[in-house]
């Protein structure tokens, strides 16, 4: 029986995905930092990621049941959004230190129990190959930095005849589009410098999030990654063609294009 560790397991995507290979039959090790009941297959593991303490305690506990991992894959994750400017400092890291730091910590920690033919499979995000947005630009940075320590890891761990794949989602029906209305909702309420901008901005992530597809869609893909004989190292689901073609325009069209549709045409529409 093979096992793999999922983090952000009791969320939309990491649920489903669990779910999903516990139907096919392997061991999942739920790593969360609220856990529920143990179910057939699927053995609950209580861990902050962004505390290497933490980490640390949920591989001596999965090392005491097995010496070998198939695969992690992590959906552990938050959504922010804010002004660059206006956010404050703690925010600012610790949006990096959950998207970011707790796939290193996690797969440093775990190294010893991948194997030659082990898979690790981390989930990102369709904005991070593109240029960022204005007030979603914290969260793309960190997907974008995820993105790249995926490439940087996977020329590593090649190495050692471990395969490294990306999830790109786009928008997935689980807490993180919650999280989007109300990080959208505070940011609207809360700016100083964009009241303006913020309203517009508003309409452009609704009409982006509205198309959204249910977590399994990504837990079929996160398996299709675990079991194929070759994993693709990017696996897009859902992509936004608005932001594809956003991803072709040169800097400059980027910017005249943010500036047309955010900014006030006259200063009475500011007010």
């Amino acid at each position: 029986m093979k096992h793999v560790l999922i983090t952000g397991a009791y969320g939309g995507m990491g649920c489903a995905t669990a779910k999903a290979l516990a139907e096919r039959g392997f061991t999942v090790f739920a790593l969360d930092r609220r856990v529920k009941e143990a179910e057939p297959h699927v053995m609950p593991v209580e861990a902050d990621v962004t505390d290497s303490e933490s980490v640390k305690r949920a591989f001596e506990f999965v090392s005491s049941q097995t010496g070998e991992l198939a695969a992690i894959l992590h959906f552990a994750g938050i959504y922010r959004l804010d002004s660059l400017v206006e956010m404050n400092e703690e925010r600012f890291t610790g949006i990096f230190n959950v998207n970011l730091f707790g796939a290193y910590r996690v797969n440093k920690t775990f190294l010893p129990l991948l194997k030659a033919g082990s898979r690790i499979i981390l989930t990102t995000s369709e904005l991070a190959p593109l240029a960022q947005m204005p007030f979603t630009g914290v969260y793309g940075m960190t997907k974008a930095a995820l993105d790249d320590y995926a490439s940087a890891l996977r020329m590593e761990l090649q190495l050692l005849g471990i395969s490294v794949s990306v999830i790109r989602p786009g928008a997935v029906k689980t807490g993180l589009l919650s999280d989007s209305t109300r990080e959208l909702e505070q940011f609207c309420t809360g700016t100083k410098n964009y009241t303006y901008n913020a309203e517009k901005f508003r309409k452009v992530v609704n009409s982006v999030e509205a198309k959204n597809v249910p977590p399994e869609k990504i837990a079929k893909t996160a398996v299709r990654a675990l079991t194929a004989k070759q994993p693709k190292y990017v696996y897009n689901v859902n992509r936004n063609p608005l932001l594809r073609l956003w991803n072709v325009l040169p800097a400059r069209c980027q910017t005249a294009v943010i500036r047309k549709i955010l900014k006030p045409k006259t200063k009475g529409e500011r007010l």
